[in-house]
């Protein structure tokens, strides 16, 4: 029975690496600040937005900046900041009611990946209003187009905003399920980097932890291309650069930008190539004991990485030597030169 299984389970992973030149995959259009969002908003015209974040984001003031440039334009909005660590149906269905309550036609998410995850899940209702969540998960079952979503990631690590994954818990089973769909890509992502300097260090390890995760099992997957190969490198080498930096400052906004890049660059990696049994556990752990993702991908990595054994050996050499192999010629790094502004401590 097993051996059946695995004969599937690949032919569907060598099914998906045959189409995937085809499909629909895209990459949101990138903005270096919150403030960017006015002209993109006026251009699109949308008359209400419902920012969607946490109960620890809203308290350190990270909305504040989108509420600012909502009221310059004005646009009506709301708020949902009740998103927990590993967003539940209940938290999509409240925010959803909230979504239809205040008449938004704008999803606006700001925070790590939970944030970002609940917005997808409450677009797909969106789109989907009579469909249960649990009937919009697994792959491709998302083809309608959702409400605009602007994502801004807070913590450098998840990629969300440029996946088409979004994976919510069910509280009452205890489990976790993907919604993997390609209207799911935000159309647009904010990457600044001053948002993620008020970030604890616990966050900062764990959330590039999982970036690192992304990258790893991107690059030693059996769906890996020269493009996300060249990009799990990259995201790799920035990591080991500037983890570290973030986490004894987190106001070094040189480390804050390459992370927050290497996220990006990671996540891009993995949505084409998959990720592994890490995330399987991950997302397990996650979903039986409320588990923060990162923690648990930090956690488990050496030891399925272990278990691969001598069959992974080469790759994990690469990977432990990235800027020597990863592709030349990409800009892999922020200058301090370039940085679009400085963190206010």
């Amino acid at each position: 029975m097993f051996i059946l299984k695995k004969i599937v389970c690949r032919a569907v992973q060598l099914a998906f690496r045959a189409v995937l030149p085809v499909l629909p995959y895209r990459e949101p259009r990138i903005l270096s600040s919150v403030d960017a969002l006015e002209k993109v908003l006026l251009a699109r015209g949308e008359a209400s937005a419902l920012i969607v974040t946490s109960a620890g984001s809203a308290k350190r003031g990270m909305i504040a900046p989108i509420e600012e440039v909502l009221q310059k334009v004005g646009i009506r909005y709301a708020i949902y900041d009740k998103t927990r660590p590993n967003p539940t149906v209940a938290n999509v269905e409240q925010a959803l009611q909230m979504y239809h309550e205040n008449g938004c036609d704008t999803l606006i998410a700001i925070g790590g990946g939970s944030a970002l995850d609940c917005a997808k899940a409450i677009g797909a209702r969106v789109a989907y209003p009579k469909r249960a969540l649990n009937k919009l998960a697994g792959v491709l079952r998302v083809r309608r187009k959702i409400p605009t979503l602007v994502a801004i990631p807070t913590t450098a690590g998840t990629g969300s905003e440029v996946t088409p994954v979004a994976v919510i818990t069910d509280g009452q089973a205890r489990h976790k399920y993907a919604m993997m769909s390609f209207p799911l890509i935000a159309q647009y992502a904010v990457l600044d980097a001053a948002l993620t300097c008020t970030m604890p260090p616990h966050l900062t390890a764990t959330t590039g932890m999982d970036a690192l995760t992304h990258a790893v099992e991107a690059y030693i997957g059996r769906s890996t291309n020269r493009k996300t190969r060249g990009l799990a490198l990259e995201a790799t080498a920035l990591i080991f650069e500037n983890i570290e930096r973030a986490y004894a400052d987190g106001y070094d906004l040189v480390a804050r930008e390459n992370m927050l890049l290497a996220s990006y660059k990671a996540g891009i990696a993995f949505c084409i190539s998959y990720v592994g049994y890490v995330h399987a556990l991950a997302h397990a752990l996650g979903g039986e004991y409320d588990t923060p993702h990162g923690l648990a991908n930090a956690v488990l990595l050496p030891h399925v990485l272990e278990g691969y054994g001598k069959a992974a050996h080469k790759s994990y050499t690469v990977l432990a030597l990235p800027q020597a192999f990863a592709a030349k010629g990409r800009a892999t790094r922020v200058a301090p030169e370039n940085l679009s502004k400085p963190c206010v401590r």
